[in-house]
């Protein structure tokens, strides 16, 4: 019986990345979304900066997404309305 082999999956990540850097700074839909990449300690310092410029309560600030890269980096997407009305 043959031995399953997956997928190679760097044509796949190569298109995830592309679409993350075209969608980075972008409004989509009704919020506005920014992907950064960065150390730990920056990210945790900017997803911050985000939460006391745009208050969750009133911009539904939220982290919407980040993964660990290698090297200890972390990609995240931070996400937020547009004006607090």
């Amino acid at each position: 019986m043959a031995k399953f082999t997956p997928p190679p999956l760097d044509g796949l990540k190569r298109r995830i990345d592309r679409h993350r850097q075209e969608k980075s700074g972008r409004t989509s839909g009704m919020f506005v979304r920014e992907t950064f990449r960065m150390s730990r300690e920056e990210a945790r310092h900017k997803a911050r900066e985000w939460f006391d410029a745009f208050p969750k309560a009133a911009y539904w600030t939220e982290v919407e997404s980040w993964r660990q890269l290698e090297g200890g980096q972390i990609e995240f997407t931070m996400r937020r309305l547009p004006t607090a009305d």
